[in-house]
């Protein structure tokens, strides 16, 4: 592939599959280091004592908090969305990096602000990388190559999760600068890949009678509380898997390969996906991963055994990014014209569903209830809703607009 910071013509495959590389090593930066880094790091600090338990559930919150402002902001600035995405992954490897740099003295406060800022910045990613990247991938006939792009979430995550099992004998807070050293090599090499000029106008989509607006605004509520419940389901296993796994075996090199685990399962499972399911209609495939997922949430039910977690890593970390993706190509089919206020109100959705699920955990607190802890209720209702959101998905899975 060449080097050149120009595009090829429109038509021609290296084109296209270039924006392909952009949007997955972006997405990989973002979610993989911005969004999920803090999650096989969390037992290490721990482990190192630079945070408590306690100071870790506040820099996971604060970071969906910071999520769920980026959603908020991101459909509201009026930017390239070009720019919007190098914005995005400066962000992202300058509060990684800080989190490194930080004192002992100043981690608890200066780190769970770091980590909103990398909420923000992971929003505006996530969002701005669909909007363009899908769009530009349709101009040129090749839609289907939007699919491969969130396989980048799965490799960051695999890649992050590797760093922190194979390199488990090091401080925290040196994984913390070598993975802010990754992003920032990850933001520079989407700055030399990004084209110049006018972003490509969106072909119209095929005449149909447009619905009404009530209509629309219905359809739309329901896919976004879909969307909401998945942020809800994953996030148990997305914030607590690793240290669930510690508390069976103490040895990082064992525990620390359930992220690793977890998001070669999401790269691997997105590859299938964009293979196998591309003509399948999108909400039929969302369903299936909201069901498979489900399945994950509820083996911590029956055994936390490692056999158990490790499934569990694979049936939720093998789903989640599946379900994004169908969810956000559903999104562009709902609103092909400009489809940037639905992606936001999805990521809305899913940040508000992804703090519920802590914030659950926190408010039942450390004891039991009817003989179960706080994971085990969250799991729970984590399974039910999910489920049900399934079968909701599954029916008139041909129909686009139901």
């Amino acid at each position: 592939m060449s080097a050149s910071r120009s595009f090829a013509p429109a038509g021609e495959a290296p084109s296209a599959w270039r924006i392909a590389v952009i949007g997955v090593t972006a997405l990989a930066v973002a979610m993989g280091i911005g969004r999920f880094a803090f999650t096989p790091l969390l037992p290490l600090m721990l482990r190192d004592g630079s945070i408590s338990a306690g100071t870790g559930a506040e820099w996971a919150a604060a970071n969906y908090a910071g999520y769920l402002v980026g959603a908020l902001t991101a459909s509201r600035l009026s930017m390239d969305p070009r720019r919007g995405l190098l914005l995005g992954l400066l962000g992202v490897a300058l509060t990684t990096l800080g989190v490194g740099a930080l004192s002992t003295a100043m981690l608890p406060l200066g780190g769970a602000v770091l980590r909103t800022l990398a909420g923000i910045f992971s929003a505006w990613t996530l969002v701005y990388v669909s909007s363009w990247c899908l769009a530009e991938l349709a101009k040129r006939g090749v839609a289907h190559l939007g699919a491969w792009v969130y396989t980048g979430v799965g490799l960051g995550i695999a890649a992050a999760g590797v760093f922190a099992w194979l390199g488990g004998e090091q401080s925290a807070r040196a994984l913390w600068l070598e993975l802010g050293a990754v992003a920032s090599a990850g933001a520079l090499f989407v700055r030399w890949q990004l084209p110049n000029g006018p972003a490509a106008p969106v072909p119209s989509a095929p005449s149909r009678t447009p619905p009404s607006a009530r209509a629309a605004k219905h359809r739309h509520g329901l896919l976004v509380a879909c969307y909401a419940t998945f942020g809800f389901g994953y996030i148990i296993q997305a914030t607590f898997l690793p240290a669930m796994a510690r508390q069976q075996v103490s040895n990082p090199l064992v525990f620390g390969l359930t992220w690793p685990l977890f998001g070669l399962a999401a790269a691997l499972s997105v590859a299938g996906a964009a293979r196998w399911l591309a003509s399948w209609p999108r909400r039929r495939v969302w369903a299936l991963a909201q069901a498979t997922m489900a399945l994950g949430t509820a083996l911590p039910l029956a055994t936390q055994a490692m056999w158990a977690l490790a499934l569990s890593a694979v049936f939720v970390g093998g789903t989640f990014m599946v379900a994004t993706m169908a969810g956000l190509q559903l999104a562009r089919e709902y609103a092909p014209d400009d489809a940037t206020p639905l992606l936001a109100r999805l990521t809305v959705a899913f940040a508000v569903g992804q703090i519920a699920g802590p914030v659950l955990v926190r408010v039942l607190g450390p004891g039991m209830w009817a003989g179960r802890d706080a994971l085990f209720w969250a799991n729970a209702l984590a399974t039910i809703l999910l489920a049900i959101t399934a079968l909701f998905l599954l029916r008139r899975p041909n129909e686009r607009h139901a």
